[in-house]
């Protein structure tokens, strides 16, 4: 817990209970008897807050005369889930192409900008120095997008004109479409493929036709989904039928730790420095990616298939270089 979402804690401890002991106010925050004073100090100074001990109640208490207007904990900042949560809103809603919702999107703006303006900086001062970078975005022509989402939303499928970039391939599908997930800035969709007889996942940005049509869905269980989707590795599907285990640098260690790849993920760290990571995958494509961008800061302990599989990526790669 932060210290801004301390302040807000203790605020609601205050108006939640006639008086808060000391040792009860360390429970609830975790910190030391310090580290409360300080936080009470620091209410008390910067935002008048009106906190007293109560020796009667051994504890402390908003003193506010009767019939006066509560104490309010004025805005104070984000935690970096809210400001990366609200910019991105901001920016998404900037970039719309003028269509029927314009009427509708500018006080979502101006609603946005109200909200931000409520922290300690004005909205121009947030936007001028906090920036929201996409990367490796590809884009969606809208249409296509709005019939995807008209189908998904209504339980109806869908017909495809599909160009798979792996096989360079265009084909046409019937789909019915379970989830829209965006994933690294770009979206994808997963869908019951009527072609192929089981789940897949579309890239939106690959679709070259997209029609709704009347027939109701197939759908698949949520279990099952989150079963054949979240278990793989990455945003390709599938069961996690492989562990591969990682082991880094202790240079390098100290970003990975504190990295999230994968929900079923397993780490530790190795009495020389150095950090092992345990992932779960099925599909190793996006994972060999991922190992390759650290270099020689990563080996591959096993399994066998996936160091040479990237071995030979590695060598691959070096030709481009051979004299």
């Amino acid at each position: 817990m932060d210290r801004t979402e301390r302040f807000h804690h203790i605020n609601r401890l205050l108006r939640q209970h006639r008086a808060v002991p000391m040792k009860r106010l360390m429970q609830e925050l975790g910190v030391s008897r310090a580290t409360v004073t300080r936080d009470l100090e620091y209410l008390r100074d910067r935002f008048n807050a009106p906190i007293i001990f109560d020796q009667t109640l051994n504890g402390y208490r908003y003193d506010e005369a009767p019939g006066a207007a509560p104490f309010e904990l004025p805005g104070l900042w984000f935690n970096p889930t809210e400001i990366h949560a609200l910019l991105t809103c901001h920016q998404l809603l900037a970039s719309l192409q003028p269509g029927l919702l314009e009427p509708h999107i500018r006080p979502l703006q101006q609603r946005l900008r109200k909200i931000l303006d409520e922290s300690d900086h004005s909205w121009e001062e947030v936007a001028r120095r906090v920036r929201i970078l996409p990367h490796a975005t590809r884009r969606v022509p809208p249409e296509h997008f709005s019939a995807v989402a008209s189908a998904l939303l209504t339980r109806k499928r869908l017909r495809l004109q599909y160009h798979g970039r792996a096989r360079g391939e265009a084909t046409e599908r019937e789909v019915s479409p379970q989830r829209l997930v965006h994933y690294r800035d770009n979206w994808y969709l997963d869908a019951w493929c009527h072609l192929r007889g089981s789940l897949r996942t579309f890239s939106l940005d690959s679709i070259q036709h997209a029609e709704r049509l009347d027939q109701p869905t197939h759908d698949i269980p949520e279990d099952e989904l989150d079963q054949y989707f979240s278990s793989a590795y990455g945003i390709f599907s599938g069961h996690a039928d492989h562990m591969a285990i990682l082991r880094f640098t202790p240079e390098r260690a100290r970003w990975v730790a504190h990295e999230h790849w994968h929900p079923g993920q397993q780490g530790e760290w190795l009495s020389d420095g150095r950090y092992e990571l345990r992932i779960p995958y099925g599909d190793p494509r996006e994972l060999i990616m991922d190992i390759l961008k650290f270099g020689p800061d990563v080996e591959i302990v096993c399994p066998e298939e996936l160091r040479r599989a990237v071995k030979k990526r590695m060598a691959q790669t070096l030709r481009h270089y051979e004299e």
